[in-house]
């Protein structure tokens, strides 16, 4: 039986997936967007700006909130969908509250 390594569990948790960076940007874009269309947007800045952030904090050599061992690359995938499923969510709640 074969497992999942350390780095998968790491793209599918708060490194990847569920980054709690990449959710609020995703969620925000999504609130704001007028158009079913922009979400599609929303997942892709929200991917890059919380991989840019967490390269900007890196860099200045602050602790990391979240650890991992998967490359930029790896979790780009992850953090867009995790970031447009947020931004899907919000856009929704925002369309059902404009028409409530």
């Amino acid at each position: 039986m074969t497992t999942l390594s350390d780095t998968w569990y790491d793209l599918f948790e708060l490194s990847g997936l569920l980054n709690p960076f990449a959710l609020l940007i995703g969620a925000y874009l999504g609130w704001r967007a007028d158009r079913a269309q922009k979400l599609w947007i929303a997942g892709f800045a929200a991917a890059a700006l919380s991989l840019i952030l967490e390269a900007a904090v890196g860099m200045l050599q602050l602790p990391q909130p979240i650890s991992q061992d998967a490359g930029a690359l790896a979790m780009f995938p992850f953090r867009f969908v995790g970031g447009l499923l947020a931004a899907w969510l919000a856009f929704w709640l925002s369309q059902r509250r404009k028409r409530g």
